[in-house]
């Protein structure tokens, strides 16, 4: 065989080689691809269920996700300050900055805001939103107990007579008693309607600008005192 031949055949086998390398290749890239596809399509099937699913929960679930876990980590922080005889809501305070703490309490003040007495149902309203605050932490444990004794009978219904099924506990009744004999108490405190004195001047000219007066007889009376009798007796300057 001639050196000619012998390099044509050598550039044959070359070309063939190369050829089945690039085959190799494309079918590499292919099968790639629908590997690639697979997995595209398995993640796009698991972002449709858990949107499906994220479409039944309630509008507000994240937020009560969200409060729960605080709760869950504020009773475990609480727990351990216990444990350690320390008081929790000093720990507490002191571990937050005075910024905090002030927005805090703007958050306190603008959920249950004190804007006077205007309806007796809003004075309702607020005196259930700050005995339901004060509640204590529900015993889940008692919960199911009762639960469990009671059957269909714990949710009550029109035909479940529910009287004499039920006994409280004596750390209940003196609980309800000492919050009775506290909002008795601050009750006491407050001011009552002053009687109306028949004989005192009449300086106003409705209820509003009688108020108004009285302030300003508190705060600067004694300053305006001399200035008040000699309008009276007409030897003002």
């Amino acid at each position: 065989m001639s050196g000619t031949e012998e390099r044509q055949g050598s550039s044959s086998v070359n070309k063939e080689m190369s050829f089945a390398e690039r085959q190799a290749e494309r079918m590499k890239r292919l099968r790639s691809l629908h590997t690639a596809r697979n997995e595209a399509r398995s993640h796009n099937h698991q972002e449709v269920v858990a949107e499906e699913t994220r479409n039944k929960l309630p509008p507000n679930y994240e937020a009560k996700r969200r409060q729960a876990e605080w709760l869950l980590e504020d009773q475990k922080k609480r727990e351990e300050a216990a444990l350690q005889g320390k008081e929790y809501d000093r720990v507490k305070v002191l571990n937050i900055s005075a910024i905090e703490a002030e927005r805090l309490e703007r958050k306190k003040k603008k959920k249950n805001p004190d804007q006077g007495f205007s309806t007796y149902e809003q004075a309702t309203v607020r005196q259930y939103n700050r005995l339901v605050k004060n509640m204590p932490a529900a015993d889940m444990e008692q919960y199911e107990k009762q639960k469990q004794k009671y059957g269909d009978a714990f949710y009550g219904g029109p035909n479940v007579i529910i009287h004499g099924m039920h006994e409280d506990r004596r750390e209940a009744v003196d609980k309800m008693v000492d919050d009775l004999e506290g909002q008795i108490a601050k009750r006491a405190k407050y001011s009552r309607r002053r009687i109306h004195n028949d004989d005192a001047d009449i300086d106003y000219i409705n209820e509003r600008n009688a108020k108004f007066n009285k302030k300003l007889e508190r705060f600067y009376g004694d300053h305006t005192a001399e200035i008040k009798q000699n309008l009276e007796r007409g030897t003002a300057i």
